[in-house]
């Protein structure tokens, strides 16, 4: 048996299940207009997305995902579903989207004259918690009444669970919120400050060495980092000097001077702030449980 399901949460968020239980392939197709963000989830099996009246495919891999926007033209679904297969689109527009993200979306670099023809096209894996969020939605038992409240919790916790980095802390924040250059500067400016951790640039100057302006750099370091530009170089140097007082190499002070602090007291009152404990509390414990 095929099946599938269209249910509009919003105007601009619709979420469509996908499923086939057959020996047969299962075709889909359905209109998308210009300027919407399309969300493709493999929960079992394959699927096809097929463009251009079938010139060109991407294939939707079990346990992947995949991100397609493109202002420049219409990109309707054209899906094929191998037998066995499941699969969860979200379809949402640029609007609704940043709104989920920010308060002022007209001051978000993708949205900007510069930016606003970028197209995109990702493949990303399905995270353990995204697994669990995408399984709910094929198997729920819930009253007809409240199917829609439901289908709109998940739709969102979806969307918040795709952008979020603490599974994989290697992950980029939303490619929209920064075009692809300005990450690779932002990344850049992360680099800096990490090679001159005990003497930082200011942020005019990281701003100047990187090429961007100072609102960008910090608006984009935030959105990408999760934190502030010194925020994150505190964590930093604070998990840094951690690991050269785990070395054994090092005292407190050496500690304290490697990764720009001048005074021990200033240190230490660092790393207690970070770890709740002193550096030297810190060795000794280490000691103890060596």
């Amino acid at each position: 048996m095929s099946s599938h399901e269209i249910i509009t949460i919003e105007n601009d968020f619709t979420l469509i299940r996908l499923q086939s239980d057959d020996t047969e392939s299962f075709h889909f197709k359905r209109h998308v207009q210009q300027g919407l963000i399309q969300f493709h989830f493999g929960i079992k099996g394959k699927a096809k997305f097929i463009f251009n009246e079938g010139s060109y495919a991407l294939e939707l891999k079990e346990e992947k995902s995949l991100l397609f926007y493109n202002p420049q033209k219409e990109l309707p679904m054209n899906v094929e579903l191998a037998p066995n297969s499941w699969v969860i689109s979200v379809i949402v527009s640029i609007k609704k989207f940043h709104s989920l993200f920010s308060n002022d979306t007209e001051n978000i670099p993708f949205l900007s004259e510069e930016n606003k023809d970028r197209k995109y096209y990702k493949e990303n894996d399905i995270s353990p918690s995204m697994a669990i969020v995408l399984s709910q939605l094929f198997h729920y038992n819930l009253s007809p009444s409240i199917k829609n409240l439901y289908y709109k919790g998940k739709g969102y916790e979806l969307l918040s669970l795709f952008f979020n980095r603490s599974e994989d802390p290697n992950a980029e924040h939303c490619p929209f919120l920064i075009d692809e250059e300005n990450v690779l500067k932002i990344k850049k400016a992360k680099e800096i400050i990490i090679a001159n951790m005990a003497e930082p640039p200011s942020l005019e100057e990281l701003s100047e060495q990187v090429g961007l302006s100072l609102k960008k750099l910090k608006m984009g370091f935030k959105q990408i980092y999760g934190d502030t530009v010194y925020g994150f170089l505190f964590d930093y140097k604070m998990d840094y000097a951690r690991q050269l007082l785990d070395s054994g190499s090092y005292n407190v002070n050496e500690v304290g001077l490697k990764i720009g602090y001048s005074t021990g007291s200033h240190f230490i009152a660092a790393f207690k702030k970070k770890f709740g404990t002193t550096p030297k509390k810190y060795l000794m414990n280490l000691n103890v449980n060596v």
